[in-house]
């Protein structure tokens, strides 16, 4: 495929750690890697909730892309835009759509009956869309009113693990470790209800994840204290990548009591490390984690969620098998190499 010209817009900083933007980051990289020429542009951090000057200066930035090259819209803001003005971009648009605007846990009715709207009427404006998971495929035909033959599923990749030069040691009590944004659709407030349900059985407990909404934290650490959790649930914020790779490798059991996935990235992580997954089965989480690998309970359920960690902690046999499943699903994953060679097909199919 000859070289193609791409602007690459993603809004706020694409080094953020959460799943959408570590996808963008591996895409950019790698379609770089395959020498295209990618132009990353920038918009306003403040999507999918822009104020009228954030919204108008990513129009602007977007509708001076020229017509002869392709532009890659992050979903976080292609799915706000006004329509009108994506109707303006001249450039052929590919929309990356991790998971639908709408989609959103605690999202007023009317926010998310705007952003249906919104997303729907902009997506068909765009000549490809690229997506991370088969649910999301079919939400999008089902619900958005899609072509399906518009939409490229481009599974998220994975990086091989490194060769440990030294052997990590375990703690003493099993490590449940849960990794995700410290926002409500992670379901956090669940996961710690549950473990609060779970108090006899020796475990402790990690929760990895930068801070998104303002207060959230301290309503989390006040939930944990409330339930006599403290000391044994630790909320770690956001850690080093090598921290990150001590904690998979220490931990027993990898839990996140999600309210919704487009894909959820951090199973695959948990996968490679060949940890047993609990968490709920909702979104791509079904799709994303082996039925021979994890339990999956209903949203929102913590009596379910502590059961399911409680049969994993009080059976040693059945964890042994997840884990070997898992270490199998892990080894089976695709590369970020295979992300981008789908995404480059979606590009070729957008151009005249």
């Amino acid at each position: 495929m000859p070289q193609t010209s791409i602007a690459f817009a993603v809004p706020g900083d694409i080094t953020t750690l959460t799943g959408g933007y570590i996808y963008d980051r591996h895409l950019f990289e790698e379609l770089q890697r395959a020498g295209h020429d990618v132009a990353l542009i920038t918009l306003p951090g403040s999507f999918p909730f822009a104020p009228a000057e954030d919204m108008a200066r990513a129009c602007a930035q977007l509708q001076a892309v020229p017509a002869s090259m392709t532009v890659i819209i992050d979903g976080l803001a292609f799915g706000a835009l006004p329509t009108p003005d994506v109707a303006r971009i001249s450039a052929r648009i590919i929309a990356l759509v991790h998971h639908p605007l709408a989609f959103e846990s605690a999202l007023p009715e009317d926010q998310k009956a705007h952003l249906f709207q919104t997303e729907r009427d902009n997506l068909r404006h765009a000549a490809q869309i690229i997506v991370p998971s088969p649910h999301t495929k079919a939400t999008l035909v089902n619900h958005y009113e899609v072509n399906e033959n518009r939409i490229h599923v481009a599974l998220p990749g994975i990086a091989p693990l490194p060769v440990e030069t030294e052997a990590v040691e375990r703690p003493v009590r099993p490590l449940i470790l849960s990794v995700g944004i410290l926002h409500p659709r992670k379901g956090h407030d669940i996961l710690i209800d549950a473990l609060g349900q779970i108090t006899p059985l020796a475990w402790d407990a990690c929760i990895v994840g930068s801070p998104w909404e303002d207060g959230y934290q301290p309503m989390l650490q006040s939930r944990i204290d409330g339930l006599g959790l403290t000391g044994r649930v630790r909320l770690a914020g956001r850690v080093s990548a090598a921290e990150l790779a001590t904690l998979y490798a220490q931990a027993s059991i990898f839990a996140l009591a999600t309210r919704y996935e487009g894909y959820g990235m951090v199973f695959n992580e948990a996968l490679l490390h060949g940890l047993p997954i609990v968490s709920c089965a909702t979104g791509a989480v079904p799709d994303t984690v082996p039925a021979t690998a994890g339990l999956l309970t209903a949203c929102d359920d913590p009596g379910a969620f502590a059961a399911a960690l409680a049969r994993l902690l009080g059976d040693p046999v059945l964890a042994g098998q997840m884990r070997e499943a898992a270490l199998d699903a892990g080894a089976a994953l695709g590369t970020w190499e295979d992300t981008a060679r789908i995404a480059m097909h979606a590009i070729a199919l957008a151009r005249p």
